[in-house]
């Protein structure tokens, strides 16, 4: 790992030091920078997005952490002592630091499959509606007639296209909690 204050990161940050820095902080495993100023903070996050192309994530749990929560692809604020700034300018909110491990590894992987499977159903949904209306040209001899009434098309899309994701959203669970969070690799598989 590596820890640094926010004297170093100040030095670190200037144009000359950041590709060494960002050498070095790709081959740690864990980055901690403590006594950072909100800028530096920002700028941190903003050069890792910017210049290792990856996807960032910031926790942060008062108000000089909320400028680098809107910087990161995706905010997490705690809601503390230091009040709720953090949780007001977040993506998601915590009671607690130690939620963030199941924040992770249980909703987020329920979130990527939920997401990969609703884009596949709105794909083959629509596949199948616009088929339908293909073939049907050919029967009525493209005079471009309706196929439906638009009741019809308004109840089709109605029962499949909002029902099925709030049923799949709300019930689906292809891994129990439990199992999610003894085995991490998971996450990474989900991906």
């Amino acid at each position: 790992g590596l820890v640094l204050d926010g004297r170093t990161l100040e030095h670190v940050l200037h144009d000359s030091l950041q590709n060494v820095f960002l050498e070095l902080t790709e081959r740690c495993r864990a980055v901690v920078c403590c006594q950072a100023t909100p800028l530096q903070k920002s700028l941190l996050v903003k050069l890792v997005r910017q210049k290792l192309q990856a996807m960032t994530l910031a926790v942060g749990d008062g108000a000089n952490d909320v400028s680098m929560i809107q910087v990161a692809d995706i905010g997490v604020g705690i809601s503390g002592q230091e009040g709720m700034q953090a949780v007001m300018a977040s993506d998601f909110a915590i009671s607690q630091f130690r939620h963030l491990r199941k924040l992770l590894l249980v909703h987020g992987h329920w979130c990527y499959t939920r997401l990969t499977n609703m884009v596949l159903y709105y794909f083959y949904k629509n596949l199948a509606y616009v088929n339908l209306l293909f073939w049907y040209q050919f029967f009525c001899g493209f005079s471009g007639t309706s196929m439906t009434d638009y009741w019809v098309l308004i109840l089709f899309n109605l029962l499949f296209t909002s029902v099925p994701p709030l049923i799949y959203g709300v019930l689906d669970k292809d891994v129990p909690a439990e199992t999610l969070m003894e085995l991490p690799q998971l996450y990474r598989m989900s991906q």
